[in-house]
C-alpha cells in the first residue's frame, strides 16, 4: 500500500507534459507488444525487436516510415491491429482515452482536462470535454464516408472483401495521415485514377489541417441558428491560409522544377496530379502516386523543406507546424519593415506565442542538423537521401527515398526519436523538463548587445 501510494504520489508531482511523453511512450510499448504477436504476421514471417519497435513508433506517431513491408509482413488480424494504432496515434492518445473514461461514466477532472489541452496544444481549459467529442466525432464519420466511398469504388478492382478492407485501411492511413498501405506500392496502383487520389488528398488535408478548424468549419455548415453569427477565429484563419499556400507553392515549384525532367512528355492532367498530390501528401500524409527516387534532388531537397514544415497543430502531423512557419515568415517581414508588433486579420499576436514560435523554429532546425550529423556518421547514404528521411521523419509524413530498412539499428533509433519528437511536439518534449519555479519579482540591470 505504501509503495502503491509512492508511486501515485510521484506520478501527481509530474507536469503535464511530463505525462503526455509517459504516455505515448506507454502507447508505444502496448503497440509493440500488439505487433509482435505472431496472429498479426503472415504465416512464415519473423520480425526483430527493432522493426517491431520501429512500426510500433511509427504507427503511433503517423508516420508511415517502415524497416519492412507492411502488405507482404502482416496478416488481416495485423492490418486491424495496425489500424487501431494508428487511430490512437492520429486522434491522441487523451483525446481517446478521455472518450473512453466518457464512456465508463468516469468524472472529468481538472487534471485530465489540462492533460486534453497539453495533448491539442490548447491554450484554455473551456469546453475541453465537449472538444474532444467532436473531434472524434468528426474524425470517425470522415474515415466512415471515407471507408464506403473507397471500398465501393475498389469494387471494379478487387473482389468484395479485398476492395472494402483497402477502403477501411487506406480511410483511417490518410485520414490520420499514417502513410501505411496494405497495395504495397502505396497509391502508385492509382497513379491514372485521379478519384481515388481526390478522395485520398480530401481525407489527408481534413487530418492536417487541424481539428479546431474541422470543428468550426462543422458548427459553420451545421449551425440550426443564424450562420452568420459564426466568427472564425483567427487561428482558423491563419491555418487554412498558410495550409493552402503552401499546397499551391509546393504544387507550382514541383511543376517548375521537373518541367524538363520527371513531367517532360506527360500530358497536362498527369503532371497538375502527380505534382499536387506529392505536395498535398508533404503536409504529413506519407502516401504517394509515384517513386519519389524519379524527381531530381533540387525537387527532393524542396519537398524535404516541406515536410519539415508539416501539418497544423492540433492535427494528426507533425513538423515544426503550418503556424510556427507562417508566424515566423511575418515577423522577420514586419521587422524588416520596421515594426515591432505582427497583425493577422485584424487582430495581435500575443509576444509569447511569437516567442513560442521562434524557439520551436531554431530547436527543430537544431534537432535535425544533429540529427543528419549522426546519420552521415554512422549511414552508407548520400546527404540527400539521408536529410530526406530526417524531414520525412521529424514532419511525421513517412515519404522516403527507400533507404529505411537498409539503415543500421543507431540509424534507425535516431529516426524513432525524430518520429516521437514530431508527433508529441518541441515545445512539449522542451516543457517536459521545466520544473515550478516562483518568479520573483525583482529584474535585473538591462544592457544592450551588438546584433548581426
Amino acid at each position: 500500500m505504501w509503495v502503491r501510494r509512492k508511486s501515485l504520489r510521484w506520478l501527481n508531482e509530474l507536469s503535464p507534459f511530463q505525462l503526455i511523453a509517459i504516455y505515448y511512450l506507454i502507447a508505444v510499448t502496448i503497440s509493440s507488444i500488439l505487433i509482435a504477436l505472431p496472429v498479426a504476421h503472415k504465416p512464415g514471417v519473423k520480425l526483430d525487436f527493432i522493426d517491431v519497435l520501429f512500426t510500433a513508433v511509427s504507427a503511433v506517431s503517423v508516420t508511415g516510415l517502415t524497416t519492412v513491408p507492411t502488405a507482404e509482413t502482416f496478416s488481416t488480424t495485423g492490418v486491424f491491429i495496425l489500424a487501431l494504432v494508428l487511430q490512437f496515434g492520429g486522434i491522441g492518445v487523451m483525446t481517446l482515452g478521455t472518450l473512453i473514461w466518457l464512456v465508463l461514466g468516469k468524472k472529468i477532472g481538472l487534471k485530465e482536462r489540462r492533460l486534453i489541452m497539453t495533448d491539442q496544444n490548447r491554450t484554455s481549459f473551456q469546453g475541453m470535454v465537449q472538444m474532444v467529442k467532436e473531434i472524434v466525432l468528426v474524425v470517425l464519420l470522415i474515415e466512415f464516408i471515407g471507408f464506403l466511398t473507397l471500398g465501393t469504388y475498389y469494387l471494379q478492382y478487387y473482389d468484395p472483401g479485398e476492395a472494402y478492407l483497402q477502403g477501411f485501411f487506406g480511410a483511417i492511413s490518410a485520414m490520420t495521415n499514417g502513410g501505411f498501405d496494405i497495395t504495397g506500392q502505396s497509391l502508385i496502383p492509382f497513379k491514372d485514377d485521379y478519384f481515388v487520389q481526390f478522395i485520398n488528398m480530401i481525407l489527408i488535408i481534413a487530418g492536417a489541417i487541424g481539428f479546431p478548424v474541422l470543428i468550426e468549419v462543422k458548427q459553420y455548415l451545421f449551425n440550426n441558428n443564424d450562420v452568420k453569427t459564426i466568427r472564425f477565429s483567427l487561428f482558423a484563419k491563419l491555418t487554412t491560409f498558410t495550409f493552402f499556400v503552401l499546397v499551391l507553392l509546393g504544387t507550382g515549384m514541383i511543376i517548375l522544377l521537373e518541367f524538363n525532367h520527371f513531367f517532360a512528355g506527360k500530358d497536362w492532367h498527369e503532371v497538375f496530379f502527380y505534382a499536387l498530390f506529392q505536395s498535398v501528401t508533404t503536409r504529413s500524409g506519407g502516401l504517394s502516386t509515384m517513386d519519389i527516387n524519379q524527381f531530381t534532388e533540387q525537387t527532393q531537397l524542396f519537398m524535404s523543406s516541406l515536410m519539415f514544415i508539416g501539418a497544423s497543430p492540433s492535427s494528426v502531423g507533425g513538423g515544426i507546424r503550418t503556424t510556427t512557419f507562417a508566424l515566423v515568415v511575418i515577423f522577420i517581414l514586419t521587422f524588416a519593415r520596421g515594426g515591432s508588433r505582427i497583425r493577422l486579420f485584424r487582430r495581435e499576436v500575443h509576444n509569447e506565442d511569437l516567442n513560442r514560435a521562434v524557439v520551436v523554429m531554431m530547436m527543430a532546425l537544431l534537432l535535425c542538423f544533429i540529427a543528419l550529423m549522426a546519420l552521415s556518421i554512422s549511414e552508407p547514404f548520400t546527404l540527400n537521401e539521408l536529410l530526406f528521411e530526417v524531414c520525412s521523419a521529424f514532419g511525421t509524413v513517412g515519404l522516403s527515398l527507400g533507404i529505411t530498412p537498409g539503415m543500421t539499428t543507431f540509424g534507425k533509433f535516431v529516426l524513432m526519436l525524430l518520429m516521437f519528437l514530431g508527433r508529441i511536439g518541441i515545445l512539449t518534449f522542451l516543457f517536459s523538463f521545466q520544473k515550478d519555479r516562483t518568479k520573483g519579482d525583482y529584474h535585473y540591470p538591462k544592457e544592450r548587445l551588438i546584433i548581426g
